[in-house]
């Protein structure tokens, strides 16, 4: 999960990339750098960059309820193939529908075939991060064509081992932290300052946990986050879920995978290296990765670390 409507979150950094007319591979024509496509329920923004001979690179934001701001230090791939981020129905620059008939798994994996089929992606390497990652996992278990490669970047797999994960990591937290969790969280008070406040200290921790690098730009305000969203589908924090994401369980759609897949995780992410680990061999030949340093915020937090981790493992698949 990503929740981008805590502070710290709402400061990611973001970098600024040259556009131009690209050609994603299997386009009939060229199509601007950016715009919007019309899906089930409105319109969600699409921003593409780089020209590279590489299969273009799709990349899937956290949330649910963010918006794919936060995704831009990851363009720099773009010198490499074209790189696609959009911002998913709801937040950042997309129609910010509040229908909530809208929010589902199974409607949010149209969109992204949507996507796929109105930019002519027909051979697309696939990367989500956080909830992005659980909307890969379930377009995957719909047996797409064309997708060349799946990265499941700080993933979520299942709720349940995400909440056992994120109990494990609270208990390292000062006592007072911890009650003030628990309390408010029975209270049903999870609106409080007191609630607010703990949740910066675990975010600090497991979220992000370096000052945002970069500065920001007109994308990344709080305006671009979806609160009904997140709250809807998650709950109202990263580390405790009453959404209808409640009972998420990807496995069985990754055992299915049959393509390359790296799975990657920060060294101190709430998606634990320890269940990353676990869950990457629920694919076949799958890689795995550790991001040195760093939190769910991987891209803020160890860029290097993450372009060349990404760089490598499509490297080597472009390669077979």
């Amino acid at each position: 999960m990503t929740s981008h409507s805590h502070t710290a979150v709402m400061r990611a950094c973001s970098i600024a990339t040259a556009a131009c007319l690209v050609l994603a591979a299997g386009c009939a024509s060229p199509r601007p750098d950016e715009g919007f496509i019309g899906v089930e329920g409105g319109r969600v923004w699409y921003h593409r960059a780089g020209t590279g001979p590489g299969t273009p690179l799709l990349l899937l934001h956290g949330g649910p309820g963010s918006c794919s701001y936060y995704q831009k230090p990851l363009l720099a791939l773009s010198s490499d193939r074209p790189v696609i981020i959009y911002d998913q129905l709801g937040c950042g620059k997309s129609d910010r529908v509040t229908d909530t008939t809208l929010f589902t798994v199974d409607r949010f994996v149209r969109e992204l075939q949507a996507v796929r089929d109105s930019l002519g992606l027909r051979e697309v390497h696939l990367l989500g991060h956080s909830w992005g990652s659980m909307l890969a996992a379930a377009y995957m278990g719909t047996n797409p064509t064309g997708v060349k490669s799946l990265i499941m970047s700080s993933p979520l797999v299942t709720t349940a081992q995400w909440e056992l994960d994120a109990d494990s990591l609270i208990r390292r937290l000062p006592d007072s932290i911890q009650v003030a969790i628990a309390s408010n969280e029975a209270a049903h008070t999870t609106d409080s300052p007191a609630y607010a406040a703990a949740m910066q200290a675990f975010y600090r921790e497991h979220l992000q946990r370096r000052p945002p690098q970069r500065p920001v730009d007109d994308d990344s305000g709080s305006a671009a986050f979806s609160k009904v969203l997140y709250e809807y589908m998650w709950g109202p924090s990263e580390f405790t879920s009453t959404g209808t994401l409640k009972t998420f369980d990807s496995s069985q759609w990754l055992k299915r995978v049959n393509v390359p897949a790296l799975f990657m995780t920060g060294e101190f992410d709430e998606a634990t290296p320890a269940s990353t680990r676990r869950f990457s061999a629920l694919v076949s030949g799958a890689e795995f990765a550790v991001i040195p340093g760093s939190g769910h915020m991987t891209q803020n937090d160890n860029l290097d670390a993450v372009l060349s981790t990404i760089r490598g493992f499509l490297a080597r698949v472009e390669g077979r």
